[in-house]
């Protein structure tokens, strides 16, 4: 591992989408950047699926062999509000990292330029333009109704001056070679993007940090029934959810497994730290899951990337 800055300030936006409205979600993500840059952030996280929100307790009309016409027009309208990579949402938001001279990490339903299929995925923007796409490799239960399985961008880490930084989208943590995929490539600091806000999830991440030996940077989003359009064709099929659909629970843990800030819930919010990054490398002393507290003669992973 090079030698790292030795700190790091991170802004972790906790933020309720504009669901279905990828201009209004673009707009919200840059608003909060601008807020990130006053506080001199250098590393931006936004929630799983930001733009264009991601549809909670919604089925698009499908059951086991049957699909119905609403859900397809639903499906269409998300399908519209999804975003090809370059287009000029996607420029403002690489214009805004480059302007902030920060990394910004967004989740964002990717629609492939080329064949349409969409795909749950998180990018990270560099200060300098560039950029890394990673894609959901399997999607969860009846996410797979929507987003595809990953076909490329498998395990993409953006080089920075605190290490690498990758990402896993949500359920992908709970795949265990998925992760030792990222530890393998010295991560310093792991990104979740998620919608998880139950109190199992607590005790996952906080693993996951002692574990990898990493900053475990926890960023969900809050989802209000409030939040979806009124005029949806399966709009009915929502009224059974809570006035609070996701509530959030967004933090971050450092690598021993503590709570550099505590879990926030129920609101919006802007969560500013100061990560040690020495921590990182310092507390590798005793475990290293991917390096001498490995057997790489005993076991062996194999990772197919293109």
């Amino acid at each position: 591992m090079i030698d790292l800055k030795d700190t790091c300030r991170l802004a972790l936006i906790q933020a309720e989408p504009v669901l279905f409205d990828k201009k209004a979600c673009t707009a919200k993500a840059l608003k909060y950047v601008e807020q990130a840059k006053e506080k001199n952030a250098e590393l931006i996280v936004f929630p799983e699926l930001f733009i264009p929100g991601y549809p909670i307790g919604m089925n698009f009309g499908f059951s086991m062999g049957k699909r119905t016409e609403e859900g397809r027009a639903d499906w269409k309208r998300y399908y519209d509000a999804s975003m090809v990579v370059g287009e000029p949402c996607w420029e403002q938001l690489r214009q805004a990292a480059a302007d902030a001279g920060a990394y910004v990490s967004i989740g964002f339903s990717e629609r492939d330029a080329v064949i349409g299929t969409l795909y749950n995925s998180n990018v990270i923007f560099a200060p300098d333009g560039t950029w890394k796409v990673h894609r959901k490799l399997k999607p969860t239960g009846t996410e797979r109704v929507v987003w595809g399985d990953a076909d490329r961008a498998f395990f993409p880490v953006t080089e920075t001056p605190w290490g690498n930084v990758g990402s896993l989208i949500c359920w992908e943590s709970y795949m265990p070679l998925a992760r030792v995929a990222l530890y393998e490539k010295g991560i310093t600091i792991y990104i979740s993007p998620n919608t998880n806000d139950n109190p199992e999830w607590q005790a996952t991440i906080r693993h996951i940090a002692i574990e990898g030996k990493c900053y475990f940077i926890n960023s969900d989003m809050l989802v209000r029934r409030s939040s979806y359009p009124e005029d949806l064709k399966t709009g009915a099929d929502l009224a059974s959810l809570p006035d609070l659909v996701c509530r959030g629970g967004s933090c971050i843990v450092d690598p021993y497994g503590h709570y550099v800030t505590e879990p926030v819930w129920d609101r919006e919010e802007m969560i500013v730290a100061d990560l040690d990054m020495q921590l990182p490398a310092a507390c590798r002393m005793e475990h290293d899951a991917a390096g001498h507290y490995s057997r790489p003669d005993v076991l062996e992973l194999i990772v197919h990337e293109n």
